[in-house]
């Protein structure tokens, strides 16, 4: 079986990929807004030792089992319970399946937002003033024009397979991403107030280094922005060549999300203070404003009081966050997709178009109750499903799986000591984090 599957051919492709779908909203939106409120420079700090010492160790851990497997998750966590309770390994995976689904029927919806944005200053640049207005103004038409357009991107890429389809589009997506980033970092820095910004995000406040809130946000961001939980990760590890070189592989995706997270906090950030110098409104109650408040409200209030050139710098945000939604949408339909084909024996292109419909079926209901099921999905998943699969990942590892676990079977050496810390100190801090997060 895992001759005949697909999978990555280069180690560069490998990393764009899984960086891509650890490359989300989460780092380009949510970090930022994170970084700022938690003492800019000691919210870095933080950040960049928690994903050392427990976002690697998780990024490892799920690569891993998959890598081992040469199959897809419900498989793989099967396989990894074989000898104490198979059905509930494979529960776990069918669970990581649903979640899949799930994310992928709320981040298709938001990632569709992000596609009508990138497309409203075209209309807009031609004299389309009515479309422009429908593209940036919320609605149930929008949603349902697209979030099928998202789905449809996505499918197109899936269609064609690991090598062809992900490993390919990785490869075109990712440096357009990073082109994009830093070439708007350097437009904004050019501009009044970008260095008050530059100021709040670099120059850390160490009185609140120690403060147990930013810790945990420090590791609730860490884990969450390199997408795991719902086995994405676990499904690129089992592409991989078996006689591929994991550690090296998992430090460098680690690196490049990082690092695309610190460089989207140096442009949203000093954005951000750049439309406060120009009369825009960005702090409520003593804190800058996240969530769709930033992206949709006043980044865009930034970029009409910058004139025409408002309207690029408009467009190229919103198509790098674009590249951000389609990375991840990727991953998180490969899933599904792969355990059609592998357990199922459902051909890719059929397998491709019943996970389209499922995932825009459910895309639906949100978008018809979207007021108060929007919310509860996106709670359930990263507030209970993500850190506590987390979890059952690092005991799976750990605690469980014996055959063919070569962590298990070390007793000297590195591999031993690292065995030993996934076994006792990464599932504390990993219920720290799901404590916090569930009921802090």
């Amino acid at each position: 079986m895992a001759q005949s599957r697909d999978g990555f051919q280069s180690r560069l492709g490998f990393v764009l990929a899984a960086s891509g779908a650890a490359v989300g909203l989460g780092n380009i939106w949510g970090f930022p807004t994170q970084a700022a409120n938690h003492g800019g420079g000691a919210f870095l700090l933080v950040y960049f030792i928690v994903i050392f010492l427990l976002a690697l160790p998780a990024l490892y851990t799920e690569l891993y089992l998959g890598h081992k497997a040469q199959a897809n998750p419900v498989k793989a966590l099967r396989n990894a319970w074989q000898e104490q309770a198979p059905q509930v390994g494979a529960a776990a995976g069918y669970l990581g399946l649903a979640g899949a689904i799930v994310m992928l029927s709320f981040y298709s919806i938001v990632a569709g937002w992000m596609l009508a944005y990138a497309l409203e200053p075209i209309a807009l640049f031609l004299g389309f003033t009515e479309i422009s207005t429908f593209l940036k103004t919320d609605s149930m038409a929008r949603n349902f024009i697209f979030t099928p357009l998202m789905l449809l991107l996505t499918a197109s890429i899936i269609l064609k397979g690991v090598k062809s389809g992900i490993e390919t589009w990785s490869r075109r997506l990712m440096p357009m991403l990073l082109v994009l980033l830093v070439g708007l970092i350097a437009y904004i820095a050019t501009l009044d107030g970008a260095s008050n910004g530059f100021a709040a995000y670099l120059v850390p406040d160490f009185s609140q280094i120690l403060d147990p809130g930013l810790i945990i946000a420090a590791m609730g961001q860490a884990f969450f922005s390199l997408s795991l939980g719902v086995g994405c990760m676990m499904i690129y590890g089992s592409y991989l060549q078996p006689d591929a070189n994991l550690p090296r592989l998992t430090a460098s995706v680690a690196l490049l999300d990082t690092g695309v997270a610190f460089l989207a906090g140096l442009l949203i950030i000093p954005a951000i203070y750049v439309a406060q110098h120009n009369g825009v409104q960005v702090f409520s109650d003593g804190k800058l404003v996240g969530e769709g408040q930033l992206i949709f409200a006043i980044l865009p209030q930034l970029f009409n009081t910058m004139g025409e050139v408002g309207l690029l710098v408009g467009l190229l945000f919103f198509v790098l966050m674009s590249i951000a939604s389609l990375t991840s949408t990727i991953s998180s339909t490969e899933i599904p997709v792969a355990f059609l084909v592998e357990n199922h024996q459902v051909e890719r292109k059929q397998a491709t178009f019943l996970v389209s419909l499922t995932v825009l079926t459910a895309s639906s209901l949100i978008i018809f109750n979207f007021d108060w099921l929007f919310g509860l999905v996106i709670m359930v998943l990263t507030q209970y499903q993500l850190p506590l699969m987390g979890l059952f990942y690092f005991i799976t590892v750990g605690w469980l799986w014996r055959r063919g676990n070569q962590l298990h079977k070390a007793t000297s050496g590195v591999r031993y000591w690292f065995a030993q810390y996934i076994r006792f100190v990464c599932p504390i801090l990993m219920t720290a984090v799901f404590a916090n997060v569930a009921f802090g």
